[in-house]
């Protein structure tokens, strides 16, 4: 894994750092995955996937996230829930390529 950082860096390839969960889309401001594609092992308060744990591949992303809605889509972590929580608004911060 080393070398492809290093591969990237050389090249120049860098990204955004990923801060939306690509199962549920919240957004809290956490790198879940850095500028390099590294990720960073953050569970999601709200959907409680663990970055880089099975949200590495779309069709499991997907699974993940219909399973989770399907569900009823409950907040692994309740009291860090807002409020006016919005699913609909909340999936919006998915990112498109994890759609």
């Amino acid at each position: 894994m080393a070398g492809e950082m290093d591969e990237q860096t050389v090249k120049g390839v860098m990204r955004t750092p990923e801060t939306a969960c690509r199962v549920c889309g919240l957004d809290d401001g956490e790198v879940l995955w850095n500028e390099f594609g590294v990720p960073q092992y953050v569970i999601c308060s709200c959907c409680g996937m663990e970055s880089g744990i099975g949200d590495d591949n779309l069709p499991q992303v997907r699974e993940v996230r219909g399973y989770w809605v399907a569900s009823g889509a409950k907040w692994d972590s309740p009291r860090h829930r807002p409020e006016d929580w919005d699913l609909l608004k909340q999936l919006a911060n998915i990112p498109p390529e994890w759609r």
